[in-house]
Formats: C-alpha cells, sequence, structure tokens
C-alpha cells in the first residue's frame, strides 16, 4: 500500500496527470448529472448517437486539417443534438430509430472520410483511438483544462439554475406543458447540455464507451434510491469516484483510460445490484 501510495505521489508531481486527473472528475460530474434525466426519458442511447456524429465530425475535422478541431465537432453535435430531440418526438421516428440512423450513418460517414482521405499511415491505430479513448487525456495542455473547466462550469450553472424545469420536463412532459412550462426549450437545453458533455468526454473515453459514462452512475444509483435528488446525489458521486479510481488505476497498470473507467462504473453497478436484491428480500 505504501509503494502504491509512493507511487501516486511521484506521478502527481507531473502537470499533466494532473490535469487529466481534473478533467476526468470534471466530465464525470457533468455526465452523471444528465445521465439521470436521459435514462429517465428513455434517451439513453442519445450519447451514443451523439458520439458517433463527433467521431464523423472529427474524421471531417482531420481531412480538412484545422488544428482545432472542435471548430466543427461542437457545432456539429449541437446541431445533431437538437435535431436528434426533435425527430425522437416525432410520430413517425421513434426516439430508438432516430438514434440508429444518426447514430449508423454518421460512423459510417466518418469512417469512409478517414479513409479516402488517410491523414497517416495508421488508419486502424487512429480509428481504434477515437473510438475507445486514447492517451491524449495525459496529454492536454493547460488551455485544454481551462477549456474544460469553463465548459463543465457552464453545464453544472445550468443543471443547478434550472433543476425544477428540467425535473417537471423528465418526469411528465405533458403535465409540464399544461403547466405552462416551455417543455420543447428545456427538451432543448437538455440537448445542447449533452452535446457539450459528449465533445468534453471523446478524449477520455472515445466516442463508443461515451454512453457508459453517462449511463452506468445513473442506473447504479437507481438501484438503492427512489427520489431525483438522491440520484442525482449518489450518481453524481458514483461517477466521480470511478473516474478517480479509473484514472489512477490506468497509470498504476497502464490500461486505456476510457476502458478502465468503464469497468470501474460496470463493477459499481454490479455491487449496487447485488446490495438492492439484498435489501429487498430483507424486506420481505
Amino acid at each position: 500500500m505504501t509503494e502504491i501510495l509512493s507511487t501516486l505521489h511521484e506521478f502527481f508531481q507531473y502537470s499533466f496527470v494532473r490535469y487529466a486527473f481534473i478533467v476526468g472528475l470534471l466530465i464525470a460530474l457533468c455526465a452523471s448529472l444528465l445521465g439521470v434525466t436521459l435514462v429517465l426519458k428513455r434517451f439513453s442511447f442519445i450519447g451514443d448517437g451523439l458520439s458517433h456524429v463527433a467521431f464523423g465530425a472529427m474524421a471531417a475535422a482531420a481531412v480538412t486539417g484545422l488544428t482545432n478541431e472542435n471548430l466543427i465537432v461542437l457545432p456539429v453535435t449541437l446541431i445533431s443534438a437538437i435535431l436528434l430531440l426533435r425527430t425522437g418526438q416525432n410520430t413517425r421516428i421513434k426516439g430508438d430509430a432516430a438514434v440508429a440512423m444518426i447514430s449508423v450513418g454518421a460512423l459510417a460517414i466518418g469512417y469512409m472520410l478517414m479513409n479516402i482521405f488517410p491523414t497517416s499511415a495508421n488508419i486502424s491505430a487512429d480509428v481504434c483511438s477515437t473510438l475507445f479513448g486514447s492517451f491524449s487525456i495525459l496529454a492536454l495542455k493547460p488551455s485544454d483544462v481551462r477549456l474544460c473547466v469553463v465548459m463543465s462550469a457552464i453545464v453544472i450553472g445550468t443543471f443547478i439554475f434550472f433543476y425544477n424545469k428540467i425535473f417537471a420536463v423528465t418526469f411528465d412532459e405533458s403535465f409540464a406543458k399544461a403547466t405552462g412550462v416551455k417543455a420543447e426549450l428545456y427538451n432543448t437545453l437538455i440537448a445542447v447540455i449533452t452535446a457539450l458533455i459528449i465533445v468534453l468526454a471523446m478524449n477520455l473515453v472515445g466516442s463508443l464507451l461515451i454512453s457508459a459514462l453517462i449511463i452506468f452512475p445513473a442506473l447504479s444509483a437507481m438501484r438503492l434510491f427512489r427520489s431525483f435528488r438522491s440520484v442525482i446525489i449518489c450518481s453524481a458521486v458514483i461517477s466521480v469516484v470511478c473516474a478517480g479510481a479509473g484514472i489512477l488505476l490506468s497509470i498504476l497498470v497502464s490500461t486505456p483510460v476510457g476502458s478502465t473507467i468503464v469497468v470501474a462504473d460496470l463493477a459499481v453497478f454490479l455491487v449496487f445490484s447485488l446490495i438492492s436484491k439484498a435489501v429487498r428480500r430483507s424486506e420481505k
């Protein structure tokens, strides 16, 4: 144990490790806040669809030679989030079909662009790194950390400020409309915040694993808690703890950061499921 603490202390002497830890915790916190709302609204896989859109946008940015990928990735993901939510509410194209359509289409276009206009000799490695995450989280610059802090503050502040409205839209959208709440406006707000989280999380866990970062903490919290506020608080704690543990473990044993965080989230979900079953049996 002493040896492990000594190793971690040595690693945290490096600024890039501290940057990765700060960014990882902020992204996990933001994802957990929206995860509860998305799960309850049955839009769990909107993160999956938007992450694939972001993958396609990143491929387009790489092809055009942009040094700042966010100039393309962020606006494209934001627009897609709004369109996806509106399309998902359409009677002809349901939410799951809309997610599948946009997800597969964007993934195919992105991969095709990377093959037609290769930006490096090892396309497979580039694709794998983008889909499953890489060690780019350990190569963050101070400007990247500042951007993440600002965007995270916007996401957290917006969620806290509009908490009551988001709560109303999440549980009973029809009743919320009847009471004068502009449900479409707040649905759009949820979509925009989700898109920001997706863009933030791309370097941390990769586009294929983002959904797990959003869904697992919320589902774990729902095993034991019933109130909206309790689930959100528990989800945030789980997400931050798993992100921190995942980053530290990946540093110690040299595993992929994104995959390690998701495995930690999965382990917590299994533990909470077992505890939930034990509690239900004791109540009978």
